[in-house]
C-alpha cells in the first residue's frame, strides 16, 4: 500500500513538473511573440475557415498585429523558397498534399503545440513541421427540390435519375479527390483509380454526368441537382442559401478525408509570433474558431458549442472515411488522371 502511494505521488509530481514546464515554455513564447508584435500570413484570409476569428483573438489576447496575402498552396511554398532571408511571410496554410513538398524544399521550421498528443498520427509530421488543423471530406450536396431521395452512398448515386456534378477533374483538387473517394469506396486506392473511372464512365453513359461549376451561385439558381464536393464547402453553401433546400451527406460506402496544415517559414522574421499562432490554432478556442467556419477540427477531444456543432455533420457520418496514405502513388495517379478521364469518361458522355 505504501509503495502504491509513493508511485501515485511520483506520477502526480512528474505530471505537475511537466505541466509547469509547458506553461513556462508557452509564456516564454508569448513574451517573445509580443516583442515581435506582428505576424504575416499567406493563404489564410478572413473568409476561409473563419481565420478572421483567429486573427481577432491573436490581436485581443496578445496584441499581435496581422496581415494576409491570399494565394494557393503552391504559390505559398514558392514564395517561402524565393524570398529566403528577405522573407515577407511568416506562416501559411497549405493542402495536405503540399505539406511534404514544403518540407522537402527546406522552407519550413518545426513547432509542436502543447496539444500535440491530441492530433492523430496520420495528420502530423513526427518532427513538427506540419499538422492538419482541420479536415475536409468528400461529400454529396443534393437539392431537395429536385432530388426526391438524396444519395447516401456511391451506390445510391449510380441508381439515381438526376444529374451529378463533379467539377473539373484533372484540374481542381476537389474534383480529383472526388475520384479518389469513389475509388476507396469501390475497392481501389491511391494507386488504382480504375474502379472510380469505371463508375463515372457509367454515369456518363447514362447521360447523368454534369460539369457545371459547383459554385454557391449555381446551387442557388437550381442548376445543380447533386454535386460532389468538400463537406466544408457544401455545408457553407447550404447555409448561405437556405438550409432546408439542401441535404449534405458523406458517402457511407467510403470517402477520402484530407485537410489543411500551417507551415511556418524557415526564414520567418516573426518566428515566435508564427509559432504562437499555431499554438492558438490547436487550442480549444482555436479549434472552435475553425468549426465556426465549417472546417472540421482535427482534435476530437474539443467540445464544440451546440450552435457550432449544429453547423457540422454528426461524427457518425465519418465512420468510413480514409486519409491518403501513399502520397507518391496518389501524385502519380493524379498526373495520369486527365488522360484517363478523357479516354474513359468524357468519351462516353451522352
Amino acid at each position: 500500500m505504501k509503495r502504491l502511494l509513493l508511485s501515485t505521488t511520483l506520477i502526480t509530481t512528474l505530471f505537475s513538473i511537466s505541466t509547469f514546464a509547458q506553461e513556462t515554455n508557452t509564456q516564454a513564447l508569448v513574451t517573445a511573440a509580443q516583442k515581435e508584435g506582428a505576424v504575416y500570413s499567406v493563404g489564410m484570409p478572413d473568409s476561409w475557415a473563419n481565420w478572421k476569428g483567429t486573427w481577432a483573438d491573436m490581436s485581443s489576447h496578445y496584441g499581435i498585429k496581422h496581415q494576409d496575402t491570399d494565394m494557393s498552396s503552391a504559390q505559398e511554398i514558392a514564395k517561402f523558397a524565393a524570398e529566403k532571408n528577405n522573407a515577407t511571410a511568416d506562416i501559411g496554410d497549405v493542402g495536405f498534399a503540399f505539406a511534404r513538398v514544403a518540407v522537402q524544399k527546406g522552407v519550413t521550421q518545426p513547432y509542436k503545440p502543447t496539444t500535440w498528443e491530441s492530433i492523430p498520427d496520420w495528420a502530423k509530421d513526427k518532427d513538427g513541421h506540419w499538422a492538419l488543423a482541420y479536415t475536409g471530406t468528400i461529400s454529396f450536396i443534393s437539392n431537395n427540390n429536385l432530388v426526391k431521395n438524396p444519395p447516401k452512398s456511391w451506390s445510391d448515386l449510380l441508381k439515381g435519375d438526376y444529374k451529378v456534378t463533379v467539377g473539373d477533374v484533372g484540374v481542381a483538387a476537389q474534383a480529383n479527390n472526388a475520384v479518389l473517394a469513389a475509388a476507396y469506396a469501390m475497392g481501389g486506392n491511391e494507386a488504382n483509380l480504375k474502379p472510380a473511372i469505371d463508375f463515372f464512365g457509367k454515369l456518363a453513359k447514362q447521360g447523368r454526368l454534369s460539369f457545371t461549376d459547383p459554385s454557391v451561385a449555381n446551387l442557388e439558381k437550381g442548376e445543380i441537382e447533386v454535386a460532389i464536393m468538400w463537406d466544408f464547402n457544401a455545408l457553407n453553401y447550404r447555409d448561405q442559401i437556405d438550409r432546408s433546400r439542401f441535404t449534405v451527406s458523406i458517402p457511407q460506402d467510403g470517402s477520402v478525408i484530407s485537410g489543411y496544415t500551417t507551415i511556418i517559414n524557415k526564414f520567418a522574421k516573426h518566428p515566435n509570433a508564427a509559432k504562437l499562432t499555431r499554438e492558438y490554432i490547436f487550442s480549444d478556442k482555436g479549434q472552435i474558431n475553425l468549426a465556426e467556419g465549417y472546417a472540421r477540427p482535427i482534435r476530437s477531444d474539443v467540445t464544440l458549442p451546440a450552435d457550432i456543432q449544429a453547423k457540422l455533420l454528426p461524427n457518425s457520418e465519418y465512420a468510413n472515411v480514409h486519409p491518403i496514405k501513399d502520397f507518391n502513388a496518389w501524385q502519380k495517379s493524379a498526373s495520369q488522371l486527365p488522360r484517363q478521364w478523357q479516354e474513359n469518361v468524357l468519351i462516353n458522355q451522352q
